[in-house]
């Protein structure tokens, strides 16, 4: 999903007082792992981060700029992992590698760091994979519904060859050198409160509501398969729209809804898995090819020991997520076999209507067939669906 400039749960007025007084004096790398050690405020133990992050800097033969959009801590409800790709590249690459990361939208957020990779501005950043898609639009391909949604499935499709070959390949001829996906849990579909008392079990309860899409136009085509009205909104201005009525459903995963405020605003959340609500860590083609061997395959393995995490933080990141909506009187459902089929058969990617679209996307219905193929393969990674 487009991430919009602020998350909600920021820091407390203390917390970002000893940030920026700390950022002043030893710079904004120190401040934000001192941040994410938990330190900030303790003189003894900021002096302690700020040397040894000198150090690592001054040892390194490359710094490494990566952006995000999300402050940190965020990983409790919402799996960035970004301190663990800084300190996991860093050690991987045995100090030849320094990462200053920028976290927080402080160098942009969503296609602005995607764009900011591209043309070498920073190293690398993390952003959603609708957000990749304008610059590599292959990847758009997982957004045809009800075919990779479960995040097993996602997994297994992105770490297979033919992914590789057919949309990593395209994806490194616009510039970018993937480092890792991330599995964020697939697409719900979560209704405003005041609309109705039940949850959506089948495509009929959504038939003719107001439902918020972004500017993906397999999306909104897949809305309108399913018979509501695809409502396009800016992501900022979303929480406006659906507690003014001019919206009433939208589709974020769970984590997400919570991490950016929705749990006062939806009373329904229904498990619908249209499509992975997935990210990624891009990086500059150019800057990673010109880097020695062996400190290539340092930022690879450092990548990949993230992802590993990655896929082992989903279920508590979801957790938290769950109950902090749960609390809030959100209410969850997970539609029966029967029910799923009646969303499959009303919009699934097995449908005529999406063939012109996978010819665009991947060169054609054969090739998407053999990534459907992919997907269903037991890749050899788990990770936990909802």
């Amino acid at each position: 999903m487009t991430t919009p400039r602020t998350p909600t749960s920021a820091p407390s007025s203390e917390d970002r007082r000893n940030f920026l007084k700390l950022a002043s004096t030893a710079g904004f790398t120190v401040a934000v792992a001192a941040m994410g050690a938990g330190t900030l405020g303790v003189a003894p133990a900021e002096a302690q981060t700020s040397a040894e992050e000198a150090e690592r800097e001054a040892a390194a033969e490359h710094v490494m700029t990566i952006g995000t959009a999300y402050r940190l801590g965020t990983t409790r409800t919402f799996p960035v992992m970004q301190l663990h790709l800084k300190e996991n590249i860093q050690n991987a690459t045995r100090g030849k590698v320094y990462v200053k990361l920028v976290p927080n939208g402080s160098l942009g957020a969503g296609a602005e760091l995607a764009e900011k990779v591209q043309n070498g501005t920073i190293q690398a950043a993390q952003h959603s994979m609708a957000n990749f898609a304008p610059f590599a639009s292959a990847v758009d391909v997982i957004n045809l519904p009800f075919w990779c949604g479960d995040n097993q499935k996602f997994v297994n499709l992105v770490t297979s060859d033919i992914w590789k070959s057919e949309v990593d390949a395209r994806v490194a001829q616009n510039g970018f050198k993937v480092l890792l996906y991330q599995p964020v849990d697939p697409r719900t579909v979560s209704v405003r409160r005041g609309l109705r008392d039940d949850p959506i079990k089948t495509p009929d309860d959504i038939r003719g509501i107001k439902f918020r899409v972004p500017g993906s136009k397999i999306l909104a085509q897949t809305y309108s398969l399913l018979g509501a009205n695809p409502t396009p909104i800016a992501w900022g201005e979303t929480p406006s729209a659906l507690r003014q009525g001019v919206a009433d459903a939208l589709d974020p995963n769970t984590m997400g809804l919570n991490l950016f405020g929705f749990k006062d605003i939806v009373s329904h959340v229904t498990f619908t898995r249209t499509v992975p609500d997935g990210g990624v860590y891009s990086c500059n083609g150019e800057w990673f090819d010109s880097l020695d061997s062996d400190i290539r395959e340092g930022i690879e393995w450092g990548a990949h020991i993230t992802f590993l995490q990655n896929l082992s933080q989903i279920p508590a990141s979801r957790n938290y997520a769950i109950n902090e909506m749960a609390s809030a009187g959100v209410q969850f459902y997970s539609p029966t076999d029967d029910e799923m089929a009646q969303w499959v058969d009303a919009a699934g990617a097995q449908r005529p209507e999406w063939d012109d679209i996978k010819k665009e996307l991947v060169g054609s219905v054969a090739t998407f067939d053999k990534l459907r193929e992919a997907a269903e393969t037991d890749s050899g990674f788990y990770v936990h669906d909802a």
